[in-house]
């Protein structure tokens, strides 16, 4: 079983000197992977419902934001050989999809082939209205950027032609180094997402589930992916525990539930916090690596 990482960054705290030390321990210890998230901006007062809090809140405290989360991979490609860096999530829906894959086959280069796009379809429509894009039909403008993305990554000349992107032939350089593409990870607990991972994912990425809600969730996968001709082994399951508690009995739930990997929330609030943050999860990266 694999052992990530869910790194918050956030200001005022990811600094450079914090970046360096995840990374470095990271390394150190055999982590697998980084995952970062990402929100563009935040509000005061919104009337979306945050879905992984019981208030419907996020947890984010006034003043603060979360760093681009393609730069911040970059960044951490730059100070890492080994471990894996993706997005949890990247909100795909809200950006333009050509960009995106330029990031993405970027990251990807300098990083000699270790990024996993985790992408999400968001919940906060304050935020789509900031970025311009509508808020309804989310989820098909999803499947169209995806197409966009691989048509850009793995097709030369690249073209694709869908309801919400008309993409004329072009050259796109570099493509990425992983063939045919970076895993695409699909986030979120809904049907739809569910679907959509087992039509187009290499990957399926679930928040603050504890071990005993996840094997119904996969047998329902599992009849997806067989309407596809795919089986589960055809993706990766990574659960975020979130906010839900994590120990070496409860890695091994997650891996006996049906988990590939299992992603921790790291908190720490500065670059000297760092190490002891892993100490406390060194417990379950060592059961995770003996399952």
């Amino acid at each position: 079983m694999h052992f990530d990482v869910w790194l918050p960054t956030a200001n005022p705290f990811a600094t450079p000197e914090f970046l360096a030390a995840v990374a470095r321990e990271t390394e150190a210890r055999g982590v697998h992977r980084i995952w970062v998230g990402e929100h563009l901006v935040v509000f005061d007062q919104y009337t979306s419902h945050y879905p992984y809090a019981p208030d419907g809140r996020m947890p984010i405290p006034p003043g603060a934001g979360l760093l681009e989360p393609f730069t911040t991979l970059s960044f951490l490609a730059a100070v890492t050989q080994d471990a894996r860096l993706g997005t949890a999530m990247c909100l795909l829906p809200q950006r333009n999809p050509v960009y995106t894959a330029k990031e993405v086959a970027t990251v990807d280069w300098l990083s000699a082939g270790r990024v996993d796009v985790g992408v999400g379809v968001g919940w906060l429509r304050e935020e789509f209205a900031v970025a311009g894009v509508e808020w309804d039909r989310r989820g098909a403008r999803t499947d169209d950027y995806l197409g966009v993305l691989k048509a850009l990554w793995c097709d030369d000349p690249s073209s694709f032609s869908g309801t919400f992107y008309e993409l004329p032939e072009c050259r796109f350089h570099p493509k990425p180094v992983q063939d045919p593409h970076p895993p695409i990870h699909i986030g979120g607990e809904s049907d739809a997402a569910l679907r959509r991972a087992a039509r187009l994912g290499q990957g399926w990425h679930t928040f603050n589930r504890p071990p005993a809600d996840l094997p119904p969730v996969l047998g329902r996968l599992d009849a997806l992916l067989a309407e596809y001709g795919r089986r589960r082994a055809d993706l990766e399951i990574t659960v975020c525990p979130y906010f839900q508690p994590l120990d070496p009995s409860a890695t091994e739930a997650y891996a006996e539930a049906g988990a590939d990997a299992v992603a921790a929330l790291l908190f720490a609030a500065s670059a000297e916090d760092v190490p002891a943050a892993f100490d406390l999860l060194e417990p379950c990266r060592e059961r995770a690596a003996a399952l």
